[in-house]
């Protein structure tokens, strides 16, 4: 539904549009001058502007400029009762969408225009969801897995989906936190409405503001327009917040705010407006440990984590790694018109026994760059990046025989990379079982709190 302003000296025709649009559920508001209309342009965001032309302080072309100048979006309709070819030139030369004339069919004729209007915004919603819908199609936001922990993940989709409760969630680097939000959406009532994101993490704290607030014309140097905020843009639908765990305190103070009452106000406004917005957050940081350390909110965390949703990391789930690895090869070998029809079973076994740090979006550069460079008709072990391929060398070595002599494979080994490995490995598993607590985990490890320490940064584990 549109947000409509009406702009008429005559309170009868302020009176019977607002009524009128009303009922068929348009937000509307009145102005019964040139003044009180500039304000409210000023202060909001309108889809339409009706405006009669003949006005004691102002004249509707001045209104429609003034309107153009600030909000270049906003539709606007004149309306007059006493036309003449000059005042319709005057209009249409001026960026008018519509010349009305005010007569019995005044009513139909504006009802007509907004409907179109109204119209042209949802077109534009459903095109929005189209280009999703074919992405998704493509295989571009597929969620992959058949893992017992992704099938669950599955189900709570499934099950959270048709509810508007705020979704939190977490998970490391990598691991498809935007492609779980882009599910939950589109899996809900809000599928043909608009999907949002946002990295909170990309933004300093005063663009970041503008940025989901919006802003008025001279909120501040540069802002020589009105502009929606991404709470305004994603009205009716939802909006995905990634990186929340690195908001400012001050930002974290106005997103509380925003969805404790559902009204935001953009910079330089003096007035509120109502937004109907699911909010979905992602973080790969341990919150609790933020709130404890006084860098995160607690009355904010207990408004996003309604429901919370932890994406485990691709080495917990290795079992749908040679799925997903399929799904980039044929995905990559037909954008890059390559033969490359498989993964020979060798090369398939190392990255199967990879931990891959970067998770999903490591293996999926993994196979792009493997198809890239492989000349035959199967991914081989040659063109997988070393690390992989040492990793997988380093693995073998630190397996024992029965006897308890190291197994060592034909091609050798590297002895200090395998030291390395093994040392980030339990270094990152102990602090995985400790969640995430460097003490306990040196604990675990039967180490000094200072010799951890001392591993972490030789390792370069945050």
């Amino acid at each position: 539904m549109a947000h409509i302003l009406v702009v008429d000296d005559e309170k009868s025709i302020c009176e019977l549009l607002e009524i009128t649009f009303r009922k068929e559920g348009h937000r509307v508001e009145v102005a019964n001058n040139g003044e009180s209309a500039r304000r409210r342009l000023e202060s909001q965001i309108f889809d339409i502007v009706i405006s009669d032309i003949r006005m004691p302080d102002t004249s509707g072309v001045e209104l429609l400029k003034f309107t153009k100048e600030i909000a270049p979006s906003s539709v606007f309709l004149l309306i007059t009762g006493v036309p003449t070819i000059d005042t319709a030139i005057a209009a249409i030369n001026s960026g008018a969408d519509r010349y009305v004339i005010k007569d019995h069919e005044l009513v139909d004729q504006l009802r007509r225009a907004v409907q179109q209007v109204s119209e042209n915004l949802k077109w534009r919603k459903e095109a929005g969801y189209l280009r999703r819908e074919l992405r998704r199609l493509t295989g571009l936001d597929n969620i992959i897995g058949r893992s017992p922990k992704m099938r669950a993940i599955f189900d709570l989709i499934q099950t959270i989906a048709p509810q508007s409760s705020r979704v939190l969630i977490t998970g490391e680097s990598g691991t498809g936190k935007e492609l779980v939000a882009r599910a939950i959406h589109e899996n809900s009532p809000r599928a043909l409405t608009p999907f949002i994101t946002i990295n909170c993490g990309a933004f300093p704290e005063t663009l970041l503001e503008s940025e989901l607030f919006g802003y008025m014309k001279g909120a501040f140097t540069g802002a020589s327009e009105n502009r929606q905020g991404l709470f305004q843009a994603a009205h009716g639908g939802t909006l995905f917040m990634d990186e929340i765990g690195n908001m400012s305190l001050t930002m974290q103070v106005k997103l509380y705010r925003v969805l404790q009452e559902g009204k935001v106000r953009p910079l330089g406004s003096t007035e509120e407006t109502d937004v109907d917005v699911r909010v979905i957050t992602a973080t790969n940081k341990d919150l609790e440990k933020e709130i404890a350390e006084r860098r995160f909110r607690d009355d904010l965390y207990y408004r996003l984590s309604v429901i919370p949703v932890h994406l485990p990391p691709l080495r917990e789930r290795r079992e749908d790694i040679p799925l997903l690895a399929r799904a980039f090869l044929e995905r990559f070998r037909k954008a890059m018109e390559k033969p490359v029809e498989a993964i020979e079973p060798e090369a398939m076994l190392r990255l199967e026994e990879y931990d891959w740090p970067g998770n999903v979006r490591e293996l999926e550069n993994t196979i792009e760059r493997s198809v890239a460079l492989e000349t035959g008709r199967q991914i081989t072990l040659t063109v997988l990046p070393e690390k992989i391929r040492s990793f997988a060398s380093a693995l073998a070595a630190a397996k024992s025989a029965s006897d308890g002599t190291p197994a060592i494979p034909e091609e050798g080994i590297e002895f200090e990379k395998i030291l390395d490995e093994t040392e980030r490995r339990y270094l990152l598993a102990a602090l995985e079982r400790a969640g995430g607590v460097q003490r306990r985990a040196a604990e675990l490890l039967k180490m000094s709190y200072h010799s951890f320490r001392h591993y972490a940064k030789k390792h370069k584990i945050q």
